[in-house]
């Protein structure tokens, strides 16, 4: 047994025990980012610090694409937990762990093309290239332990488990920060000392991370090949990354259209956007950890044919999500304008940023439904449609772009308003009709 014999009632209180958990370790994530940077920045060399700043974002962006391992994870595990099927719980960790190691190796065996295209891409100096380049011929060896943690959390959540797997998670930060640290000022690595305190790490959580896991399954995977290697469950996983890592692409794609279309306006609608931009990242946590609330218990209720907990699941998500939401709507009102100022100190860039802060306190608000729905969908392996819905969304999102260009940035930001608002409408309306198709009979 690998959890209760009976899944725990849908009430407010697992929702908070899943979602409070996974926050805290959602909200570590971004610390690495400002250790490293802090650290290389004693060093005194703007372009160190510059190359490891642009070598996070491109690592950021690479297994981003990849969170299909996570997400997928969690649905399937919740589903067989629902279903009381102990082997299946067993095949979809060793299944998704085979697929990491897979994609881990064929980026480790991509390294060199990847690498041209990502600096040409970004367009920096030769001195930042250099920098760039010492870090990510590191850390790349990282990518099969990186995708092989993003499949043990997700079958940690999957299962309930969401305690270990904050654990585990802040655990594997820590001892990045702490390492990185040691490599950089201590031992006087410099850049490869980040990049090799980060290797490490992941290593090493991978390591914890599957000691976990045969430790909750009682010392062994014991899943018989014919099982591991059925047709049809890996058709149905195949079919779900496929979907969530197409769904996840179009999301980079309007991240990153809003960035392209902020620096053509200018250097300081750029900074402004970017400021404001990292306060609705903070707000995206705390909805993050609701929609892994609802992959889990969307998950478990369809596996177990349980209707009812089903809709609880996504009532109280969305009631949740909509709490915290509107919270930090009314803080960044109170706040944005001290905040910003904490954030720069260029007059322009405090000017500009007060000028379309209004947006982003109602970004969070706008895009409740859409996170929460992704959780449900990807709980319920509604995976097809979800990626359909994002896609319309998108539509939306540059028609609306479109025909607001004359407002300049304000047309942008409504833009991304309309386009988050329209995927959780979107899945809001097609829920029912599937939510009847699954559980009919």
């Amino acid at each position: 047994m690998t959890f209760a014999q009976r899944l725990p009632a849908v009430t407010h209180a697992r929702v908070l025990a899943i979602a409070l958990p996974m926050t805290v370790a959602h909200l570590t994530t971004p610390l690495l980012g400002v250790v490293d940077a802090a650290v290389v920045g004693r060093l005194g060399d703007a372009a160190l610090l510059g190359g490891v700043a642009l070598a996070a974002v491109i690592f950021d962006m690479l297994f981003w694409v990849f969170g299909f391992l996570r997400m997928g994870t969690v649905g399937l595990a919740a589903q067989a937990l629902g279903r009381r099927d102990r082997v299946e719980e067993r095949a979809v960790l060793a299944r998704a762990l085979l697929v990491a190691l897979a994609c881990g190796l064929g980026l480790v065996a991509l390294q060199a093309p990847i690498a041209r295209l990502a600096l040409g891409l970004a367009g920096a100096s030769a001195e930042v290239n250099a920098a760039v380049s010492d870090y990510y011929a590191i850390r790349i060896y990282a990518a099969p332990f990186t995708l092989a943690n993003y499949v043990v959390l997700g079958w940690l959540v999957g299962l309930g488990r969401t305690g270990r797997a904050l654990a585990l998670q802040v655990g594997v930060n820590l001892l990045n920060m702490a390492l990185t640290a040691g490599l950089v000022l201590g031992a006087g690595w410099g850049v490869a000392g980040a990049a090799a305190g980060t290797l490490a790490a992941e290593i090493a959580g991978t390591g914890a991370g599957l000691l976990l896991c045969l430790r909750l399954l009682g010392g062994g995977f014991g899943v018989p090949r014919a099982v591991l290697l059925d047709r049809a469950r890996i058709a149905e996983a195949f079919l779900l990354n496929r979907d969530i890592m197409i769904r996840t692409a179009a999301l980079m794609f309007a991240f990153s259209f809003f960035a392209a279309q902020g620096a053509r306006a200018g250097d300081v609608t750029l900074a402004a956007n970017a400021i404001l931009q990292n306060m609705v990242m903070v707000a995206a946590y705390f909805l993050d950890g609701f929609a892994t609330a609802a992959e889990q218990i969307c998950g478990a209720a369809v596996g177990a044919r349980r209707r009812a907990d089903f809709a609880a699941g996504v009532r109280l998500c969305l009631l949740w999500g909509f709490g915290f939401a509107l919270a930090a709507c009314a803080i960044y009102l109170a706040t944005g304008p001290a905040l910003v100022d904490a954030m720069t100190t260029s007059p322009e860039v405090r000017a500009a940023a007060r000028d379309f802060l209004l947006y982003a306190a109602l970004l969070p608000v706008a895009g409740v439904a859409a996170y929460a729905f992704d959780g449900v969908y990807i709980g319920a392996l509604w995976s097809r449609d979800m990626r359909n819905l994002m896609l319309v969304a998108l539509a939306v999102y540059l028609v609306a772009w479109w025909a607001l260009r004359p407002l300049g940035n304000h047309g942008l930001w409504l833009a991304f308003l309309a386009f988050l608002i329209a995927r959780g409408a979107l899945q809001a309306l097609r829920l029912p009709a599937l939510s009847r198709r699954t559980f009919a009979g």
